[in-house]
C-alpha cells in the first residue's frame, strides 16, 4: 500500500497534484480544497499522507497533509454508496468543520457538497456519527477558515451553486497560487460570468 508520497510538487491543477520522487516516479494524487491552498510552490518539496483506491479500470491516489484528514476520508469511504469523489468533496467542501459536522450529524451542512442530498447526507449522518471520537475536530463554529474555503462560501451567498463556486476556487488556485481570499473571489467571478 502507498501510505505516503514524498518528493518534488512538479505540478498543480483543479483537484489534482503531480509530486515526483527521487526514485524517478511521478505520482498524480487528487487532494481537497485545502491541501491545495496549503501545499508549497511548485518545485519545492512536499509529503502527502495517501490512500490509493484500486478498481478494475485502474487505480488512483488521494492525498492529505494531515492524518485526521485522512482518517475522515477513509471512514467516509465506508459509508454505503459514498465513493472517493463523493467523500473528497466532502472534506474539500466542509474543510476544517468536516469533523464538527459530521459528528453532529450536521444534515443541512451536508447538503451543501455537491452531490450530496438529503438521504446520502441522512445516511452518512447516521452511520459516521459514533465513529469518529477518535479524531478531534479542528475547531469550534468560530475557528477560522482557510481562504479558499471563504471563498466557495462567499461565491455561494453570492446564490452560485457550492459545486460551481468549489471549481472556479479550484481554477485560480491553480492559475495563480495565491491564497489570498479577495483575489480568489474575483479571479473565480470571472470565470464564472465567463462561463454563462
Amino acid at each position: 500500500m502507498i501510505a505516503a508520497v514524498f518528493g518534488r510538487l512538479v505540478s498543480k491543477s483543479g483537484d489534482r497534484v503531480v509530486v515526483a520522487t527521487a526514485g524517478g516516479v511521478s505520482y498524480e494524487i487528487a487532494v481537497p480544497l485545502g491541501v491545495l491552498e496549503r501545499l508549497p510552490a511548485q518545485g519545492l518539496e512536499v509529503e502527502l499522507n495517501t490512500v490509493p483506491i484500486v478498481r478494475e479500470d485502474g487505480w488512483s491516489l488521494y492525498g492529505f497533509d494531515d492524518v485526521g484528514e485522512r482518517i475522515v476520508f477513509q471512514r467516509l469511504l465506508a459509508v454505503n454508496g459514498v465513493g472517493p469523489r463523493l467523500a473528497l468533496a466532502i472534506v474539500s467542501t466542509l474543510g476544517n468543520r468536516v469533523v464538527k459536522v459530521l459528528k453532529e450529524g450536521d444534515i443541512a451542512a451536508l447538503c451543501t457538497v455537491p452531490g450530496v442530498g438529503r438521504k446520502t447526507a441522512e445516511r452518512i449522518a447516521l452511520e459516521l456519527k459514533d465513529k469518529l471520537r477518535d479524531i478531534a475536530p479542528a475547531g469550534d463554529a468560530h475557528a477560522v477558515t482557510v481562504p479558499g474555503e471563504q471563498a466557495v462560501m462567499a461565491l455561494i451567498n453570492l446564490g452560485y451553486s457550492s459545486g460551481d463556486a468549489d471549481r472556479a476556487v479550484r481554477a485560480i488556485l491553480s492559475q495563480t497560487g495565491s491564497g489570498d481570499t479577495a483575489e480568489l473571489i474575483r479571479g473565480a467571478l470571472q470565470t464564472l460570468t465567463r462561463g454563462q
